[in-house]
């Protein structure tokens, strides 16, 4: 049997797996839009147009979220024992595949990465507060090198007049949006109540049913819009960390980078049971991206904002099955 033969087989075989782990990643309103294609001895990732949000009109927000579920594809690989050989595609915008994955040379799975792949399932976007305390010792700066890793890096914002000048930002970015009906609307549509069997959108025991007032902290977009539906108490201690995760520059590819460095410093956290509350509102307005580059002094594009902190929750959020999301 040759190498090329070996890997279809296993990519056909293990296909519904490697896609599992992938679907597992973090997403704009839980929209996962993504699709996978296994192609001969390769898996490729395209975007799925029809998830994207009119709050991402450039989609800068659905290829993050694309690059965090390559990133979920690559550890999943690397647990078969592979290392994974990925090459980023170009061409027309539309439903061309973003990534190529591959398996590369036999490598054994790592400690450190196989306490990645235990977090998966229980890895979650958290809207709740954080337990009183810092971050475990040395944490952050191992995240900061998961960042760098994937070509992209992780500041953390201190306490202090630029903090607060953020939280400006962040404030009227959101005051704005929740003026938007269309921005209300979709916010809605993809937002659900207690019990519905719904695999994807974001769930009320994932928010709070009214703003969260943190002092010190970056306001939370407003899933509940009222309705009463969230289940999450709405203040608590702020964050020990409030950092941006930001890339050289603003292309595709950079999008995708922040998102793989984004769901690995995810996952990492998680293992010592440290969530971030992802904040994406105001880097969709092209002007507040560029007011709060300039304000943190960024030498490159900012593509998250992020509150890092240690919560003991463990409810994840509801995903498609893989096979809706491999096809053609």
């Amino acid at each position: 049997m040759t190498e090329t033969t070996h890997a279809v087989q296993i990519l056909t075989e293990q296909a519904g797996y490697l896609v599992g782990v992938a679907a597992r990643a973090p997403s704009l309103h839980n929209t996962q839009p993504w699709r996978f294609t296994v192609s001969g001895d390769a898996i490729e990732l395209r975007a799925d147009v029809s998830r994207q949000l009119r709050m991402d009109p450039g989609g800068r927000e659905m290829i993050i979220s694309c690059g965090a579920a390559l990133y979920g594809l690559r550890l999943a690989m690397r647990s078969l024992g592979y290392r994974p050989e990925v090459e980023l595609l170009r061409g027309p915008d539309g439903e061309r595949p973003l990534a190529r994955v591959r398996l590369g040379q036999a490598a054994r799975m790592t400690s450190g990465e196989r306490k990645m792949l235990t977090a998966v399932p229980h890895r979650h976007t958290h809207r709740g507060p954080f337990e009183v305390g810092p971050l475990p010792v040395g944490l952050l700066a191992r995240l900061r090198d998961d960042v760098r890793a994937e070509g992209a890096t992780l500041t953390d914002i201190d306490p202090g007049p630029v903090r607060d000048q953020l939280i400006a930002l962040v404030a009227a970015s959101g005051r704005d949006q929740d003026r938007d009906p269309w921005v209300r609307a979709e916010t809605r549509q993809w937002s659900r109540g207690a019990g519905r069997p719904d695999r994807d959108g974001v769930p009320a025991h994932t928010f709070p049913a009214t703003p969260s007032h943190e002092a010190g902290s970056l306001p939370q977009r407003d899933f509940d819009l009222g309705r009463g539906l969230g289940s999450l108490p709405a203040d608590g201690p702020a964050a020990p960390v409030t950092a941006v995760l930001f890339t050289p520059g603003d292309s595709e590819e950079d999008w995708l980078r922040a998102g793989q460095a984004l769901h690995r410093l995810l996952l990492h956290a998680a293992t010592h049971w440290v969530f971030a509350r992802l904040n994406t509102q105001p880097l969709e307005n092209v002007a507040t991206r560029a007011l709060i580059r300039d304000h943190l002094g960024l030498p490159g594009a900012p593509q998250m904002l992020l509150a890092l902190g240690v919560s003991r929750t463990a409810r994840a959020t509801a995903r498609r099955p893989a096979a809706d999301v491999i096809g053609p």
